[in-house]
């Protein structure tokens, strides 16, 4: 089975930055594309960014373009979220999940959380003055 564990979440102020990582278990991130997404209370979960399994694709929402960058790092088996500028509706739950299927077509369009399959347990990330 393939497990994820995703962390970094925390209690930030306005403008401030985290880092989100999320790390699988044993498989490398070649085989599989890994997607970020979140949750904030009483609203749909959204997708937020993606890489596919070689780093050959990546995506992010519109709402986060130019503020959130994707990146891994293979030898650890993690990819990372880097939020920067954080603002208060950033505020959410945020998981990664990874599918099985590492062509870039996995993380082009609109980031679907039906593609993924395998989910980590969440994070959570608070923007707060």
């Amino acid at each position: 089975q393939l497990q994820l564990v995703d962390s970094g979440g925390d209690l930030v102020q306005p403008g401030g930055s985290l880092r989100l990582s999320c790390t699988a278990s044993r498989f490398t991130l070649d085989n599989i594309s890994i997607g970020w997404f979140r949750q904030a209370p009483g609203k749909e979960r959204e997708g937020v960014s993606c890489i596919s399994g070689r780093g050959i694709t990546t995506n992010y929402a519109d709402s986060v373009k130019g503020r959130f960058t994707i990146s891994k790092d293979n030898a650890k088996r993690t990819v990372y979220l880097r939020m920067n500028s954080l603002k208060p509706e950033d505020t959410a739950v945020y998981y990664c999940a990874a599918v099985w299927d590492p062509s870039p077509e996995m993380c082009t369009g609109v980031i679907y959380q039906g593609r993924f399959h395998y989910w980590g347990q969440g994070t959570q990330v608070t923007v707060s003055s």
